[in-house]
């Protein structure tokens, strides 16, 4: 049997997949961030860039996140609002004017538009004269945990997880150097699931993927090294880092040997972290700051690839510059400072940290083998028991607040009857009329035969079996938007009931 500790860089990866890690490279220190129109989050990006932040993270709006433009009547008041509004290749044009793309590496957040968006992103990288070979960074496409946890689906859940492995199998061959999938744990948490059903449900969710891609004719380790995963960084320092060690344990065991893998970078969990939005409060925004310090150095002791720090004001709106800047600066003390990067795996070895790694692989792999046994990720999702193992559980949590035996403070306990007023993020209601007539100026200068001859190619396509990612492209690159195009998939794939 295997050593279940190992040493850092080699099976099962408990102690990181690195053998040097932070000593031989620090990880990327992204800030997630968009709001309004490409410009004002063009400017956003090159005041982090500035500020020092490694990595670009995009966040879209919800209409361009649920495949509608932003004069669609479900658009109206959202435009905007929690995100940027990119509706076409000329939003995507804007958003990224004057950063080259092939010198940065971004992640965009975005899931069932995910090909769409990603295709706006290599058109431009395309433009500027990029070597798609060299282009890097992270689209989320993660469908399966928006059925789970978050929301933003268009179609039923099969079709979408078509467009899911089209778009990876298309990735290998052209972006060898992208992660065509984010596989996201941070929304489960985040909509109330325990450290052990964030591992359990993400990994159902990768099972899931692998198991489609192989289906469509890749190999798995012409895949699987580019895969990626998100998790949260939650408030409990030990059960964070001991449930980041338990993940890689898990995975590297079972893409040995469910899926075969003989490549050791198929087997290495690479995850991206984010400090938990649930946990930050209103009450006494300041202390945010005290929760994102701790969140963020339990991802650096478990070993994250990534990592983005939420900002103090995020519990009341947008974040400041200002904020924005200060979280980033939380990352950079803890690289430069702190020392927790002069060696390899910090918290090693600590008996307390050791049983509770081995109790959240064990647990994990209890509800795993359930959920095997219901029939897979898809049944568990369809018959709607995992949403209900994380609502119980978001309710169970609740009710320990409201006792009491779960203390937050500000909320519960050490409550102040006035806290300190801090500026918060305006939204100016002129970004949708402005984003509206952008919209409609492109479609009145576009080549109107030629969109409808892509879109036409496009549905056509969708109701066959092949790849759709070239038929999107194609698309895109006429300047048909995000709208456009995902209303054609709807003719083929309908609508989840829940999106209609």
């Amino acid at each position: 049997m295997s050593d279940p500790l190992g040493r850092p860089g080699a099976f099962p990866f408990t102690r990181g997949i690195h053998p040097e890690m932070y000593r031989r490279r620090l990880w990327t220190m992204r800030q997630y961030a968009g709001y309004g129109s490409a410009e004002e989050s063009n400017q956003r990006y090159r005041f982090l860039i500035s500020q020092g932040i490694t990595g670009l993270s995009v966040a879209f709006d919800l209409p361009t996140q649920m495949g509608l433009d932003s004069d669609h009547p479900l658009a109206y008041g959202e435009v905007g609002r929690v995100g940027v509004a990119v509706g076409s290749l000329e939003d995507m044009e804007r958003l990224f004017d004057g950063i080259r793309l092939e010198d940065v590496t971004t992640s965009m957040t975005i899931n069932a538009t995910a090909a769409i968006l990603l295709a706006f992103y290599v058109l431009v990288a395309r433009k500027q004269g990029a070597d798609l070979r060299r282009l890097s960074g992270t689209v989320q496409n993660d469908i399966l945990k928006e059925y789970i946890a978050r929301g933003t689906y268009i179609y039923p859940p099969r079709p979408a997880l078509r467009l899911v492995t089209d778009l990876i199998c298309w990735a290998a061959r052209e972006l060898p150097q992208w992660n065509p999938i984010s596989i996201s744990g941070y929304h489960i948490r985040e909509a109330g699931a325990t450290a052990v059903q964030e591992v359990a449900f993400t990994l159902a969710n990768a099972k899931t993927y692998i198991e489609a891609v192989r289906a469509a004719g890749l190999e798995v380790d012409r895949f699987a090294p580019r895969l990626s995963f998100f998790f949260s960084a939650h408030n409990n320092l030990f059960e964070e880092v001991a449930k980041f060690r338990a993940a890689r344990r898990l995975y590297a065991r079972m893409m040995r040997d469910r899926f075969g893998a003989q490549d050791p970078r198929s087997m290495a969990l690479r995850f991206h972290a984010q400090t938990a939005g649930s946990t930050l409060t209103a009450q006494q925004p300041d202390v945010n700051l005290v929760r994102v310090t701790l969140q963020a150095l339990a991802a650096v002791l478990g070993g994250a690839q990534s990592l983005h720090t939420n900002a103090r004001d995020e519990a009341l709106g947008l974040p400041t510059a200002e904020s924005a800047r200060l979280a980033l600066r939380t990352q950079q003390i803890l690289a430069y400072e702190s020392g927790v990067t002069a060696t390899a795996d910090p918290a090693g070895g600590s008996y307390y940290l050791e049983q509770l790694t081995d109790a959240i692989e064990q647990e994990a792999s209890c509800l795993l083998e359930r959920i095997e046994a219901m029939g897979g990720m898809l049944r568990a999702i369809e018959t709607e028991w995992v949403q209900g193992e994380i609502h119980e559980a978001a309710y169970r949590y609740q009710q320990a607040i409201e006792r009491g035996e779960v203390v937050i403070v500000g909320v519960n306990r050490f409550r102040m009857e006035e806290s300190r007023k801090i500026p918060v993020f305006r939204y100016d209601a002129e970004i949708e009329r402005k984003q509206v007539e952008r919209l409609r100026r492109l479609r009145a200068s576009r080549d109107t035969a030629a969109v409808e001859h892509c879109l036409k190619r496009l549905e056509d396509a969708a109701r066959g079996s092949e790849n759709l990612m070239p038929y999107i492209l194609e698309a895109a690159a006429a300047y048909a938007t995000v709208g456009e195009i995902s209303e054609r998939l709807r003719r083929v794939f309908g609508l989840h009931p829940c999106a209609a």
